[in-house]
Formats: structure tokens, C-alpha cells, sequence
């Protein structure tokens, strides 16, 4: 199976850093050959080892006031850039911890197999952070979709919702173990979040980041950027600061971390 591996940049979230990180991490950890390519609508500051395509263009509006990440539904057309066949999504904000030859492994070419969300245990969710399906085999979802986004976008919320639930064939699922998520797995439940660093999965190949959280908050020690970092003196004393916490005590104490420093070893380009 040839590893060919995509990812999507729009918007201002995620710049060149994240793009370069991500092909750094991926270099380090497959067996060549490979191929990585950027959808994004800005090429500036990418490495030249990165190869940038433009947007996938769609003739439907995105949903507004929604969670999932609808834009990743320009994956999903006939046709995907110059690239066909198995390709596999990465996340840009995603630590990869280990190696990725497993990924394409699993599974025939022809199918979707999906990371699994771990929140959600006896919904059987997958996870769109990392994800495998052929150029084209999602195309019907597409159309379906884009008859009316915003309601389909309100039903499911999460995207990856979707994608599960309507992958032609249905879907196929990753180990457990092989993709693990940082808030669920490597943040100890309270009070020993309090004490302990966030652990560093021994077996996990990739680390990703649901909802507000990212690598650089989790290096630094902190939930997400509207969390104080530092000691649990003073985190605590921020806790009345509407732009940073939870007006809930016990949840904003659930959401301290200490710095997971071991997530730079990885996370560099």
C-alpha cells in the first residue's frame, strides 16, 4: 500500500509551524517512501519538502455555529488534488510518538478505517484526527452533505460523527492502543492530576488533541490557552477570572495539568 499522507490548513489557527512540525514528526517516524501533502490556502513558510495543494474547491457554504471541523468535507470529493488511492489524514496539531507503518497495515486499500474516540466508548465513534480511506470512497457523503450542511452539521455536531456513522461500506478501526488522546489518556483523573505529570502512552503511536487542547498548552502546562499555567497556588487564585476558567470549581480543578515536557521531544520539525 503506498503511504501517502494529507493534511488540511485554512483560516489563521495554524500556520507554517504546524504544517513543518508535522511533516518533521512524519519523516521520523515511517518507512520511506512516503508522500506528504498539504491542502491549504496558504503555501508561505512551508518546507519544500512539503507538497502544497490548493483548497479542494466545494459549491456549498460551510455551517456556522457548529463544533465539528466541517471544512475537512473538501476531503471528501471525487477527487482529491493529484493524489489516488488509500491516503491518510493527520490532524495538524497530532504528536506522533511512534511508527506510522502501522497505519497502512490494517486493512485493505479500499476501506475506511478510522482512530477511535475514547469518550464515547459504546457509541463506536471514530475519531477524523487520524484517519485512513481511499481518494473518492467518501464522495457520496459529500453530496449528501452538501444538499444542506448546516442541518446535517446540527444533527451529527462532530464531523467525524458523520464519517462514522456513513462511510460507504461502513468503517474499520485502528488498535486502541496505537492512537491514544491526551485529555482521556495521558491526564490523570483528579486529585492525582494535581501531583502527577500527564503520563506519556508507552505504546501509542500518535498523542491527538480534542476540543481547545494542542501540544504547545500541554508543554507549557496548561488545559487550553484560557487556562493559567504555573503552580496550583497560581492556578487557583485565577479561578475567578471569567476569560480563563470554569466558574465550576471542582471542573476548573479537574483541568489542571502540570507540563508534559516529554511532548517536545516529538513535537519539533
Amino acid at each position: 500500500m503506498k503511504k501517502q499522507i494529507i493534511c488540511i490548513n485554512w483560516g489563521t489557527k495554524y500556520g507554517p509551524n504546524y504544517i513543518n512540525r508535522l511533516y518533521g514528526m512524519v519523516a521520523r517516524n515511517i518507512t520511506p517512501p512516503f508522500s506528504f501533502t498539504c491542502f491549504t490556502d496558504s503555501r508561505e513558510g512551508v518546507r519544500s519538502e512539503v507538497l502544497c495543494e490548493d483548497l479542494p474547491e466545494v459549491d456549498y457554504d460551510m455551517p456556522v455555529g457548529v463544533i465539528g471541523k466541517w471544512p475537512k468535507s473538501r476531503l471528501w470529493g471525487k477527487n482529491l488534488g493529484s493524489l489516488s488511492g488509500p491516503v491518510l489524514f493527520l490532524d495538524l496539531d497530532i504528536v506522533i510518538t511512534g511508527s506510522l507503518d502501522i497505519f497502512f497495515e490494517i486493512g485493505d486499500e479500499d476501506d475506511v478505517v478510522m482512530s477511535r474516540n475514547p469518550t464515547t466508548p459504546f457509541e463506536r465513534l471514530g475519531q477524523t484526527s487520524l484517519f485512513r480511506f481511499p481518494v473518492g470512497k467518501l464522495a457520496p457523503m459529500q453530496q449528501a452533505f452538501r444538499k444542506d450542511p448546516q442541518k446535517i452539521a446540527e444533527k451529527f455536531r462532530f464531523e467525524q460523527r458523520y464519517v462514522t456513522q456513513n462511510a460507504p461500506g461502513g468503517v474499520k478501526f485502528f488498535p486502541r492502543w496505537a492512537v491514544q488522546q491526551f485529555s482521556h489518556d495521558c491526564v490523570w483523573a483528579f486529585p492525582l492530576n494535581l501531583v502527577m505529570t500527564p503520563r506519556r502512552p508507552k505504546k501509542a503511536r500518535v498523542v491527538i488533541f480534542a476540543g481547545a487542547n494542542d501540544p504547545e498548552n500541554a508543554i507549557e502546562g496548561r488545559w487550553t490557552r484560557r487556562h493559567t499555567a504555573g503552580s496550583i497556588r497560581t492556578y487557583w487564585a485565577a479561578r475567578h477570572d471569567r476569560k480563563s476558567t470554569e466558574s465550576n470549581s471542582l471542573r476548573y480543578m479537574r483541568h489542571f495539568i502540570k507540563p508534559a515536557k516529554w511532548i517536545e521531544e516529538h513535537w519539533v520539525a
